[in-house]
């Protein structure tokens, strides 16, 4: 797929957008390899992988007649050329919780991550000062109540050129809008062991529910809330007594690590989905990543002798 053109159609659902697209791509001499296509809450996204090798107009030429006819059509049509999905730009999308953030930050400073911060946007302003600590620009795109102005953020993600979105304790749910156009570039954490207590207050919901042991996921987002395929995971035991507290104080930096981890193995390409499952490329040592673990508690004390 690395060697192939990405065309991503979102929009108003409506009869005969893809027959449109394709036949648009035939007529320019680029053969189709991959095609899948959606809709969710009446919104509309196909994605599909051409071979443009042997397309007979320039580069900048398809992606103009493409826009062309997402104009006429009434959609959003966005190309990437190989040469450009190699991008290395994140978007970061932040609420209150620095930990998460600033490890991704740190991250991108000391060449752990090899990729920049292109922006910081959040639906609060309390990080503007973790973004100007790393020079990185902030925007605050939410309102009064800390609802995010999504066209805002569509907007000042395209300005940046942002190619990979990490979600670094993003408190709200991002539309088929967003999830559509970035759809296997976003990287979420969320502070459980998935599928286990998905949505908010998870650690709450560990120690309500009884877990043993508790933990951490990074994972693609998806439409569906906190089912995208699993990146990398972190757990620990859940000490006896603890409350939802302690076990925030054992997560967080968890949280931290799995996410930087799962943008590492991501940006280095290192990861497939199949069947809603990632794994690692077949030609990647898995001793490169480490996607999973569990802190063990601590071992008892040996019993004594009978003797």
């Amino acid at each position: 797929m690395s060697e192939l053109t990405e065309i991503v159609v979102v929009g108003d659902d409506d009869t005969g957008l893809v027959a449109r697209v394709t036949s648009l791509l035939f007529e320019r001499g680029c053969n189709i390899e991959d095609l899948d296509q959606a809709v969710r809450d009446d919104v509309f996204r196909m994605r599909l992988h051409a071979d443009t090798a042997g397309m007979v107009c320039k580069a900048e030429t398809l992606r103009e007649d493409l826009e062309d006819l997402g104009e006429d059509l009434g959609v959003d049509v966005r190309v990437r050329f190989p040469d450009e999905r190699e991008a290395r730009r994140i978007g970061l999308l932040v609420t209150k919780e620095a930990h998460a953030p600033r490890a991704v930050l740190e991250a991108c400073a000391d060449g752990t991550l090899d990729a920049e911060v292109a922006m910081m946007a959040g639906n609060r302003s309390a990080l503007e000062s973790l973004a100007a600590e790393f020079d990185v620009p902030f925007f605050d795109v939410g309102d009064e109540s800390g609802s995010h102005d999504e066209a805002e953020l569509l907007d000042l993600l395209a300005e940046h050129d942002v190619d990979c979105i990490a979600l670094a304790r993003f408190m709200r749910i991002l539309s088929p809008e967003v999830v559509f156009r970035y759809e296997g570039r976003i990287v979420n954490v969320h502070p459980s062991l998935l599928p286990a207590f998905p949505g908010a207050e998870a650690y709450r919901q560990a120690v309500e529910g009884g877990a043993r042991v508790a933990g951490v996921t990074a994972h693609y987002v998806t439409t569906d809330l906190d089912q995208g395929p699993v990146i990398a995971q972190r757990g620990f035991a859940v000490p006896p007594h603890a409350d939802a507290d302690d076990l925030k104080e054992r997560g967080q930096p968890l949280e931290s690590e799995a996410l930087v981890e799962a943008l590492r193995a991501h940006l280095a390409d290192a990861l497939v989905v199949r069947r809603g499952r990632t794994q690692l490329r077949e030609e990647v040592d898995p001793e490169e990543y480490d996607l999973g673990g569990v802190t063990a508690p601590e071992a008892p004390a040996p019993m004594p002798s009978a003797e």
